[in-house]
């Protein structure tokens, strides 16, 4: 899912794509976007330039050289439906029932883990659960794309260039870290692990949440529900208020997903769980 594009991102992105050339006193251009694949390559080699200016190192800009355009994604960003059903629609669409069903389940067999959310982060077990089945089925259906093309060719389409062109940078320096890989596979909009997170929140939200001294949000339902946690914390979840429409943690789960069909969805069901 897409999130929204935090304030910290923007700045990052305007500054990347105005920032000044190490030659010259005039403001460096930004990377051309395109509307088909026919300038990909070009806008491969701008953009690498202002990577480079980004602070992105040689692993980083070797993973952006090996990209392709993504048609894929451009197919699916082109065609997201299921945002404009009625709630009603959208939550039989989307498996409200089971998800309902199987979280109840897990957060059985997961107390301690959720339990220990709670305490770190405020958030109940219920939103969590949420996310998470909503998101990829609780991690069995986390996408067959590669990351990095999606991203680089969501950042290089005109379409929400500027948006997507902060979470390639941002996934250009997990590169760097080691965190991510050129080979890392994701949805066809770049997000990636259990709980769909796109690079720029990766980087800024990611928690190691098993404790094991990595970050894999794929593989790790730890770290994928501490980093949710810790994201909704950051955008406002306070400890002990409800999270319905009207409630004050609601805005926090508006800050994960601009749609109001699953906001209220996640509202919804996170009740349901929490609910027994």
């Amino acid at each position: 899912m897409i999130r929204f594009v935090f304030a910290g991102l923007i700045a990052f992105v305007l500054s990347a794509a105005f920032a000044f050339s190490p030659t010259t006193s005039t403001p460096a251009q930004a990377a051309q976007c395109g509307n088909n694949a026919s300038g990909f390559n070009a806008w491969k080699q701008q953009m690498a330039e202002e990577a480079r200016r980004a602070g992105v190192k040689k692993r980083g800009l070797q993973a952006l050289a090996g990209t392709k355009y993504a048609t894929a994604t451009i197919r699916a960003d082109r065609s997201q439906r299921s945002f404009k059903y009625s709630l009603q629609k959208f939550m039989q669409v989307r498996g409200a029932n089971t998800i309902v069903a199987q979280g109840k389940k897990l957060k059985r067999s997961n107390a301690q883990l959720f339990d220990n959310l709670e305490r770190r982060y405020g958030v109940p077990a219920g939103p969590l659960i949420a996310i998470w089945g909503m998101e990829t089925a609780f991690g069995r259906i986390q996408g067959n794309s590669n990351m990095l093309s999606a991203t680089a060719t969501l950042a290089y389409d005109c379409r929400r260039s500027e948006f997507f062109t902060g979470h390639l940078i941002a996934a250009l320096k997990l590169i760097d870290r080691g965190v991510l890989s050129a080979n890392t596979v994701g949805a066809k909009h770049g997000e990636w692990g259990q709980t769909q997170f796109l690079p720029g929140n990766v980087a800024r939200f990611g928690v190691d949440g098993d404790g094991n001294g990595r970050l894999d949000m794929s593989r790790s339902k730890a770290d994928a529900l501490a980093s949710t946690a810790n994201f909704l914390k950051a955008h406002g979840w306070r400890r002990g208020r409800g999270y319905q429409p009207g409630q004050g943690n609601f805005g926090a789960i508006r800050g994960w997903n601009a749609a109001s069909v699953y906001q209220q969805a996640i509202a919804i069901m996170g009740a349901q769980i929490d609910g027994g």
